[in-house]
């Protein structure tokens, strides 16, 4: 639980101060082009998911959050592996980013739009949450295949 924990509230800062900061620093300006032309500076309002899928879908994604992070917080307790736990956290703490953006940037409440800000070639403007939620899919798939079990009843049926 305290590593879970830790690392969603290290993902939530940073992804909470970057974003304040591209807006502090990208509003009303054209993109910026840092290391010849790798990583693109671009402030997007982004009212989809993750990567500007899911445009429009803003209440939907809202709820999906909450329950999201409602599942993560009932599954924490049960958890025993160190790495599930970072995998989990980071998810949570993207989850989290995204979804205080989705409640208190406007529009309004539940619709708001999150501010995207990294670009890469050929791939759509995204954010530091989405970052860790892909960094976590890639995790959990890795651990899966491994075979290592993420809790208590995983942990006794693998056992057998």
């Amino acid at each position: 639980m305290p590593v879970l924990l830790l690392v969603s509230l290290g993902v939530l800062t940073l992804d909470l101060l970057t974003k304040l900061l591209a807006v502090r620093e990208l509003s009303d300006r054209e993109p910026v082009e840092l290391a010849d032309g790798i990583l693109t500076l671009r402030l997007v309002r982004n009212s989809g998911a993750a990567f500007g899928m899911a445009q429009g879908l803003t209440v939907v994604l809202t709820a999906l959050a909450l329950v999201v992070v409602v599942v993560i917080l009932r599954m924490a307790s049960r958890l025993r592996s160190t790495w599930w736990a970072v995998a989990l956290g980071l998810v949570l703490g993207g989850a989290l980013g995204n979804l205080a953006e989705r409640l208190f940037r406007a529009p309004g409440p539940g619709r708001g739009h999150v501010v995207d800000f990294l670009e890469l070639p050929n791939w759509p403007v995204f954010n530091m949450a989405d970052s860790a939620i892909v960094c976590a899919a890639v995790l959990m798939v890795l651990l899966s295949a491994r075979g290592v079990p993420h809790g208590d009843a995983e942990s006794s049926r693998n056992s057998r």
